[in-house]
């Protein structure tokens, strides 16, 4: 299997919650949780849920 190009990363933020971050290699941040979790389990919940809802999402033009 290819190495991915980017990874998840999950760290605590500075008001004590649970985040996460897509990160491409050349550190460029693709997409974040946008909110906060109170336990890690949320954050990794949330990353289960891009996986699992968006492999194929279409694109929406907002013209």
């Amino acid at each position: 299997m290819a190495e991915s190009m980017a990874e998840f990363v999950v760290y605590k933020d500075k008001a004590g919650e649970w985040r996460w971050r897509l990160v491409h290699r050349n550190t460029n941040i693709i997409a974040d949780s946008g909110e906060g979790y109170e336990r890690k389990a949320g954050a990794e919940n949330g990353i289960q849920s891009v996986k699992d809802n968006a492999p194929d999402a279409p694109i929406k033009y907002l013209d």
